[in-house]
C-alpha cells in the first residue's frame, strides 16, 4: 500500500466480461488494502459485484424495460453478438461498416444517455480517483475534479499510431501493404460519427477527442494490459503517463473442481481448454462444430459453454458449464483454444500456455495475429479451418517442446511482474498525489 489514507476508487468498466473482470481484479487488490471500491458498471450487473466486496453504483445505458429486470450481466452484448454472427465471416475491412460502426454507436448512445445520472452519482460518491476501462469517453468521469485513469484492456492497437497495424484489422505488423486502404475505409465510415460524438463531448466540458479516437487519453495515468512478449514496437511514442501491465489476472475466481476422469487421464491425452468467451460462444453453430471436430481426438477438454449452454451437448471427452473459473483452470491445462479476447490471451501468456486462436470480432483479430507472428500459437480461419487443420495444429503445438518451454518461461516472467499490484500501486499514487488542475 502506497498511501495510509483510505481512498474511494470508482471503476467504470464496459459492460462486457473482459473489462469488468479486469476492473474486478485490480479493484480486489485495492479492497484488500482497505480502500472503498465502487463499481459503476452497467445495470445488468446488479447483485453480481457486491458479493465480491464492492459497492454497486450501477448506471443505465438505455431506458430500463420491465422485462429486463432479471437480465443476465452483459445480456445486451450477448444478444447483439448472436444476431451479428454472420458478419464475422467477412473480411475485417468490411466489418468496419457492418460491425465496428454499429458497435461504437451503441457504446456512444449509452455514454450520452447516462451522462446526467453519472454526474449525479459521482457527486454523491465523492471519489478520490476514477478508473475507466471502456472504448468510448464518459465526460462525467473527467469533470469530477479528481484524477482520471484510463485502462486499455483491449489489444493496445486501440491506441493508434503510424508505425503499428490499424486496430481491428488483424493485419501483420511486418506487412504494411493493406494498411492504407483499411485506414482510408476506417476514416470514411467512422469520421461522421466521431465528429458528432466529439462535438457532444466538448459540450459536456471536456477537451477535444484525439482524431478518430472515441476515448480520451488521461493527462494523469494510462494503463494498458499486454505482455511484453506480444507488445508492439516502441514507435507508438506513448508518453510518460502510460504504463504497461504485463497481465491483470483476477484472484476472485473459485478453485477449479474438475472431475477425476479429466485429471487422471492417459499419458497420451492432453488437457485442453476451449473458450470462445461469453460473447463468442453465443455462436452456437460454431461451438457445435468445434465440439464435433474435437470429439474423436484422444484429448480431454474443459469447455466454457457460455450463455447458450442449454443448446450445446458436449462429447464424452469434454466437461464444461456456462461459466467456468477460467483463471483457476488455465494453470492446469496444456493448451488453450480461444477466440483471442484480450483477457484470455494475456491470461494464457500469464500461465505459460500456447494457443490456437479463432478470432471472431473486434480486437480478437489483432490478438490472433500477434500470437501467431510472435510464435506463441497459431491463428486459424475461424469459419474456414478444416477438421484436419484444427486437430493437426493441436497435436503439433502439444508436441513442440521448444515452443512450450519458451511460452512457459514467458509465463514465469509475467507472473513475477505482478500486473495487479503494479496497477493498484499506480492508482494509489495518483489518488494520493493528484496533479495540479487548472
Amino acid at each position: 500500500m502506497t498511501t495510509e489514507r483510505t481512498l474511494t476508487v470508482v471503476f467504470l468498466p464496459e459492460s462486457a466480461y473482459g473489462p469488468t473482470n479486469n476492473c474486478v481484479g485490480i479493484g480486489d487488490i485495492l479492497l484488500r488494502r482497505g480502500h472503498r471500491v465502487v463499481m459503476a458498471a452497467e445495470s445488468s450487473w446488479r447483485g453480481k459485484l457486491a458479493p465480491l466486496g464492492f459497492e454497486e453504483a450501477l448506471v443505465d445505458l438505455a431506458p430500463p424495460a420491465p422485462e429486463d429486470d432479471d437480465a443476465d450481466a452483459g445480456q445486451f452484448w450477448k444478444d447483439y453478438i448472436r444476431e451479428t454472427a454472420p458478419v464475422f465471416r467477412t473480411p475485417t475491412i468490411e466489418q468496419i461498416d457492418s460491425f465496428i460502426k454499429p458497435t461504437f454507436q451503441a457504446l456512444i448512445d449509452g455514454a450520452v444517455y447516462c451522462e446526467p445520472a453519472l454526474r449525479r452519482s459521482l457527486a454523491d460518491i465523492e471519489p478520490d480517483v476514477i478508473v475507466e476501462d471502456n472504448v468510448v469517453t464518459f465526460p462525467a468521469l473527467q469533470t469530477a475534479g479528481v484524477p482520471y485513469v484510463r485502462v486499455v484492456s483491449c489489444n493496445p492497437l486501440e491506441v493508434r499510431g503510424p508505425a503499428i497495424a490499424p486496430p481491428f484489422s488483424g493485419y501483420a505488423q511486418d506487412d504494411t501493404g493493406e494498411w492504407a486502404a483499411y485506414q482510408a475505409e476506417y476514416d470514411r465510415v467512422l469520421r461522421p460519427m466521431w465528429t458528432e460524438f466529439d462535438a457532444w463531448a466538448r459540450e459536456q466540458g471536456v477537451a477535444p477527442l484525439p482524431d478518430l479516437d472515441f476515448v480520451h487519453t488521461s493527462p494523469d495515468l494510462n494503463l494498458y494490459v499486454y505482455p511484453e512478449e506480444l507488445d508492439y514496437p516502441p514507435a507508438r511514442e506513448l508518453d510518460a503517463t502510460w504504463h504497461r501491465l504485463d497481465s491483470s489476472v483476477r484472484r476472485t475466481d473459485p478453485a477449479a473442481d474438475l472431475p477425476a476422469w479429466l485429471t487422471d487421464r492417459p499419458d497420451d491425452a492432453a488437457l485442453i481448454y476451449l473458450s470462445l468467451g461469453s460473447l463468442g460462444s453465443a455462436d452456437v453453430d460454431l461451438m457445435r462444430r468445434l465440439i464435433a471436430v474435437l470429439a474423436p481426438t484422444p484429448h480431454r477438454y474443459v469447455v466454457s459453454m457460455g450463455p447458450c449452454h442449454a443448446e450445446l451437448t458436449l462429447a464424452d471427452n469434454m466437461w464444461g458449464a456456462e461459466f467456468v473459473p477460467q483463471t483457476s483452470i488455465l494453470p492446469l491445462v496444456d493448451l488453450v483454444i480461444t477466440h483471442g479476447g484480450n483477457n484470455t490471451t494475456t491470461e494464457a501468456v500469464h500461465f505459460g500456455k500456447p494457443m490456437v486462436v479463432l478470432p471472431l470480432f473486434w480486437d480478437q483479430y489483432d490478438n490472433a495475429q500477434r500470437v501467431h507472428e510472435r510464435g506463441f500459437g497459431v491463428r486459424l480461419s475461424t469459419y474456414g479451418f478444416t477438421d484436419e487443420e484444427l486437430t493437426g495444429t493441436v497435436d503439433r503445438l502439444l508436441a513442440d517442446t521448444a515452443l512450450r518451454d519458451r511460452v512457459a518461461a514467458a509465463g514465469v516472467r509475467v507472473r513475477a511482474a505482478d500486473g495487479l499490484t503494479r496497477a493498484a500501486d499506480l492508482i494509489e499514487q495518483i489518488a494520493a498525489h493528484p496533479p495540479d488542475r487548472p
